[in-house]
């Protein structure tokens, strides 16, 4: 187990700690004044039916002998979602899944083809590291890209000053970029250009190293999109993402209107003035 997986897993039950109010999980203040936000180690120890020694080390990144069964008690005692849940998986057990070099990313052509194809959404195919591999033509105006262009999505939302006006619900935008990445280090724990990126947007963007901070994770596999397009004015677009293949870490993200809705009109009206 590296020392970077043993750092992330205590800064990651640090975090969900801290974020826990007594109120919320029914443990008893008695009016004493608390040095420190949400929950003590002893509390999380007391509501996990674990020992405040044993828990105190898994903090520290000792998890090699964590049993599902305490993993599972943990998750419960700091009200972990689903995909917190996975994280705490990823990150208690990093040796059950073997790192590997993935090699230079690549799509198929039968399915650039099936996203080009798609003249109802905007659709992008984006990479393990968001890397844009292929959209079709409403995804390349959407986000005001020419056709062909691959840039890295991350960069393009949490840096590019564009984004702040073209997206209403920015802020949220950027925290959901800080999840995803949060969450695939769970599976490239110690990949560099993964930390690179990282690093680069928590350099460069205050807002992302605020978010990034606290421990999102998400998979982000839904959503809502508000954006205030430069040609088409105002849309309120529903995302879906569907994952391609378990390891490739390569996803499609579909951005449609809801039937009938202005922002329908909209989006045929911006598929129209593509050149």
């Amino acid at each position: 187990m590296s020392e970077q997986r043993n750092t992330e897993l205590g800064d990651f039950l640090r975090s969900r700690r801290a974020a826990l109010a007594p109120a919320e999980s029914g443990v008893p203040i008695y009016g004493t004044v608390r040095r420190v936000p949400g929950l003590r180690r002893e509390e999380v120890a007391l509501l996990a039916g674990v020992s405040v020694n044993y828990y105190a080390r898994i903090e520290q990144g000792e998890s090699h002998q964590m049993s599902e069964s305490v993993v599972e008690a943990i998750a419960n005692a700091l009200r972990l979602d689903d995909n917190e849940r996975l994280h705490l998986l990823r990150l208690a057990w990093p040796g059950q899944r073997a790192q590997r070099d993935p090699g230079p990313e690549k799509i198929r052509d039968s399915l650039l083809a099936l996203v080009e194809s798609n003249s109802e959404q905007a659709a992008l195919i984006v990479g393990r590291y968001m890397d844009l591999l292929g959209a079709n033509r409403l995804g390349y105006a959407l986000f005001g890209l020419t056709q062909g262009q691959r840039p890295n999505l991350a960069k393009q939302v949490v840096l590019e000053p564009a984004m702040r006006d073209l997206m209403v619900n920015w802020a949220d935008q950027v925290r959901n970029v800080a999840a995803y990445l949060r969450m695939a280090t769970g599976d490239l724990s110690d990949d560099t250009q993964l930390a690179e990126l990282i690093g680069e947007l928590s350099i460069k963007s205050s807002e992302f190293a605020r978010f990034w901070a606290v421990h999102p994770v998400s998979q982000c596999t839904n959503g809502v999109y508000e954006l205030d397009h430069p040609m088409v004015g105002r849309l309120t677009l529903n995302e879906e993402t569907l994952g391609l293949g378990e390891n490739s870490g390569q996803r499609i993200i579909f951005l449609g209107a809801a039937h009938g809705s202005d922002s329908a009109q909209r989006l045929r009206l911006l598929d129209s003035l593509i050149p």
